[in-house]
């Protein structure tokens, strides 16, 4: 089983932008990160820890401006806190191991796949397209990155 932590290697390796949404609980601007558009299958996982955190068959077009997914691939992978910060009550999405800020889970995802909105900064996240899973450790997952609705 593989062990996932807050890699000091994977840390220095981060582009500003990832840094300051990982480290300092930043965001990225809305249209503009790089996972926004993917349609293709595969994992999402944290880019400091490696951890698995959503799945490609989870993502959705939500029109908020950053990727967006119906549920975590593995919840225990996904702490959720309360955040307080610029006036008004949301709940941050952080990686357990990792401790990388993600983005944050709202209630108005679609009703029909259980309600909720991850809306996660690309920044945040490094894809594994489903052809590599495999090959990266993550074979476990593929059965769960194909759309099964």
């Amino acid at each position: 089983m593989t062990t996932f932590f807050k890699d000091p290697d994977a840390i220095a390796a981060l582009s500003e932008e990832a840094f300051y949404v990982t480290q300092q609980s930043g965001t990225e601007r809305p249209g503009t990160g790089k996972l926004l558009n993917n349609k293709e299958p595969g994992l999402y996982v944290d880019i400091v820890s490696g951890e698995p955190l959503f799945a490609s068959a989870d993502k959705y077009e939500s029109g908020c401006g950053w990727p967006s997914f119906t549920k975590p691939i593995k919840p225990a992978h996904v702490q959720e806190i309360e955040d307080r910060s610029l006036g008004m009550i949301r709940t941050e999405v952080r990686s357990t191991h990792g401790d990388s800020h993600l983005g944050h889970v709202f209630p108005d995802g679609p009703a029909d796949r259980g309600g909720l909105r991850y809306c996660i900064n690309s920044a945040s996240l490094r894809f594994i397209h489903l052809d590599d899973m495999a090959d990266e450790g993550y074979g476990d997952y593929i059965n769960q990155v194909e759309d099964h609705r």
